[in-house]
């Protein structure tokens, strides 16, 4: 008997919006994100302030929103004042979260060019320290960034040569607070009331801020849940969103498990949900905490850690560090880890991959030499370009798997997007079977489509196949055959281990 999966569409049936910021990334101090990734002087390709233009052109075609800055571990260790002023005043000074050196030749300003020259989309999304620092160096630099003029800081920043002020919204106290690897690390009580005492002075500079309270940093920590509940018992009121931190990897040859990654991240997501309201409902408030999940991938953890134990490192500068090289397997992951951030769209307004140059990151690049997309770069690219508007509220009918790790779990996962003002419809589907097409048949009730405008595919016959240097576009989405739209039925066949994305007009 033939398996399909199937799920209905209808417009009355939504999620909720697609919050642009959903599209974010993330740029931290660590390995060779920064420099010679994003900033190279003396690149062929390197612009008036050393930013490699062919790596803003990729960053452009990926379309990323707001960008999360300086970390990540990074920022418990960060004096902001070091990344201000004269690049050649800077100081030099030891990062203990990566056992690097940081040259602060890229600080604060550059970040901030770096944004405007992605385009108007690229949101600044700063992080203060509040690992080795607190509430009076965060009022400062928020001064300092935002106030216009007349005072000591913002007269310093014109001074610095940014006259106007940088206008940043959206600030992240601290970051995995929660973790003992974190410089500063402190229990959820502590960082509760430090949270509270910085949102509440922040707030005091500029009443419309949007703040980001840490979460726990991974699902697997022993304090998860009593965490958020204890450290937002303190913020309830005062911060917008709590931050959720996850990545993903095959351990030990279970494929099945690691392609139904999305599943603990569907579960994550409801259980941080369900922590907050449980919070509001207790505290009685009539506010709405949003999830901020500023940090997620596919990570391979276990090889960095094996990596790192071997060749400790001896604080060099920009080491080639976390360089993870991605398959297309790990693209049918991460896509799948897309679709589940779709699903939740109510809640999940900020999230951030992590990271976006070099860095476990859909961008690569050389040294003096070219800049490539890795598989990761076409599921994001084409979610981002397509996937906003209204999340549909799709409930899949999908032939199932075992898995060790998440039990019975649908070959289907799948979200659709409609836009609002053409009524286009997007889906975004994966098939986690590894050795069978899966056939697919989308019932349209309530919209107006005629026609499939294109169905893209990522998936390959070597399911670890990867671009590289010698060959970045050995993986590249291609066209698939025979999907049509008749009778208001979209038939499709999703190709084994695919990500897929299926656009009606």
């Amino acid at each position: 008997m033939t398996r399909i999966a199937r799920f209905t569409l209808d417009p009355a049936f939504t999620v909720g919006a697609v919050d642009p910021r959903l599209y974010g990334s993330f740029v931290e101090h660590l390995g060779r994100c920064v420099y010679d990734g994003i900033f190279e002087p003396g690149h062929p390709s390197a612009d008036e302030a050393g930013l490699r233009t062919d790596v803003l052109d990729l960053i452009r075609e990926l379309g990323v929103t707001a960008v999360r800055y300086p970390g990540g571990n990074f920022v418990s260790g960060y004096r902001w004042e070091d990344s201000v002023g004269p690049a050649d005043e800077r100081p030099r000074r030891l990062d203990l979260a990566w056992r690097s050196t940081e040259t602060n030749r890229f600080g604060l300003s550059e970040y901030i060019g770096f944004l405007r020259k992605i385009g108007p989309q690229a949101e600044p999304m700063l992080a203060v320290n509040l690992g080795t620092r607190g509430v009076q160096e965060a009022i400062r630099l928020q001064e300092y960034a935002n106030h216009p003029s007349g005072t000591e800081l913002s007269d310093r920043r014109a001074a610095h040569g940014d006259q106007d002020p940088f206008g940043i919204r959206l600030w992240c106290l601290g970051n995995e607070m929660d973790g003992p690897w974190q410089t500063g690390h402190k229990t959820a009580e502590e960082y509760g009331r430090l949270a509270a005492e910085t949102a509440r002075a922040m707030r005091q500079i500029d009443p419309t801020v949007q703040l980001v309270a840490c979460g726990s940093s991974s699902r697997a920590m022993p304090t998860f849940a009593a965490w958020e509940a204890t450290v937002l018992a303190e913020t309830y009121d005062l911060v917008d969103h709590i931050s959720l931190h996850a990545y993903y990897e095959e351990t030990d040859g279970d494929r099945d498990s690691f392609l139904a990654s999305a599943v603990d991240m569907e579960s994550f997501i409801e259980s941080v949900v369900a922590t907050c309201d449980h919070v509001g409902a207790r505290l009685k408030s009539t506010r709405k905490i949003n999830l901020s999940f500023d940090e997620w991938n596919v990570w391979y953890q276990r090889r960095f850690q094996q990596e790192t134990a071997e060749n400790p490192l001896d604080w060099p500068e920009a080491p080639r560090l976390l360089e993870d090289n991605y398959s297309v397997t790990d693209a049918v992951v991460f896509g799948s880890l897309l679709i589940a951030l779709l699903r939740h769209a109510d809640r999940v307004t900020i999230a951030c991959l992590a990271q976006l140059v070099n860095v476990i990151a859909p961008i690569m690049t050389e040294p003096g030499g070219p800049a490539w997309r890795q598989t990761t770069f076409f599921p994001f690219a084409q979610a981002a370009r397509y996937g906003q508007g209204q999340v549909l509220d799709v409930r899949v009918d999908s032939p199932t798997y075992g898995t060790a790790k998440h039990g019975e779990t649908d070959l289907l996962h799948a979200t659709a997007v409609r836009d609002p003002e053409t009524g286009a419809v997007t889906v975004f589907a994966v098939n986690r079977g590894q050795d069978a097409a899966l056939p697919l048949e989308v019932a349209l009730t309530g919209l107006d489509l005629d026609r499939v405008v294109e169905h893209l595919v990522v998936a390959d016959a070597d399911p670890e196949a990867t671009n590289t240097l010698a060959a970045p576009e050995r993986v590249v989405p291609h066209a698939a055959k025979g999907t049509e739209l008749t009778g208001g039925t979209v038939r499709a066949v999703l190709e084994p281990l695919s990500w897929n994305m299926i656009r009606l007009a």
